[in-house]
């Protein structure tokens, strides 16, 4: 199955468990994301631009192999997630991205393994949850301007950040339970 099907039907299942409320102040979020970034509005949109194209390009050049790849951009920095069959695919993934307009950097952490399982995604968007939940309760981070991405408990942290709230970001991370390692894709404002 699609890794993004699965990943919405997790994310609807648990946003049925959290009631109607959950939905309405995601919703919310999304709409004020923008205003609370640090990315210009113009970068903020190209990010996103970015992130589809690379789906796009990465389906173009592998027609069977992209069901578990995942691409984020922040900031035209491109982080790849996800599971591969070979290194030729997962190398080649590099290369596609890199192509795109506007992309700065690839971060290339695909890795070449079998299919995650259902559990092991659900896993991943519950831990995501926990790492954002911390990050908007403790001070000493900009939560609304951290992007938290998790695959196989590997939590990946990108962002336009002070060293000091990157050093607390990367803290609350590291401590959450489940989390098996952190790494940190930050870019530094001072």
């Amino acid at each position: 199955m699609n890794k993004l099907i699965r990943i919405a039907l997790i994310g609807a299942v648990l946003s049925q468990l959290g009631g109607c409320a959950a939905a309405v102040v995601g919703g919310a979020a999304v709409g004020t994301s923008v205003a609370l970034d640090r990315r210009t509005a113009g970068v903020y949109v190209s990010d996103q631009e970015i992130e589809l194209r690379a789906l796009a390009r990465l389906r173009e050049a592998f027609p069977q192999k992209t069901d578990n790849i995942s691409a984020t951009s922040y900031n035209r920095q491109v982080l790849l997630t996800g599971q591969v069959p070979d290194e030729a695919t997962r190398s080649r993934a590099s290369d596609v991205v890199k192509g795109i307009p506007d992309v700065r950097t690839v971060f290339n952490e695909l890795t070449v393994s079998g299919i995650t399982s259902l559990t092991s995604d659900a896993n991943d968007v519950a831990l995501t949850s926990q790492v954002k939940a911390r990050m908007l309760r403790d001070e000493r981070v900009p939560g609304t301007k951290i992007k938290v991405v998790t695959e196989a408990g590997v939590v990946y942290l990108m962002g336009l950040v002070t060293k000091t709230e990157a050093e607390a970001a990367t803290d609350i991370a590291r401590t959450t339970s489940g989390v098996a390692k952190v790494v940190t894709l930050f870019e530094y404002l001072n």
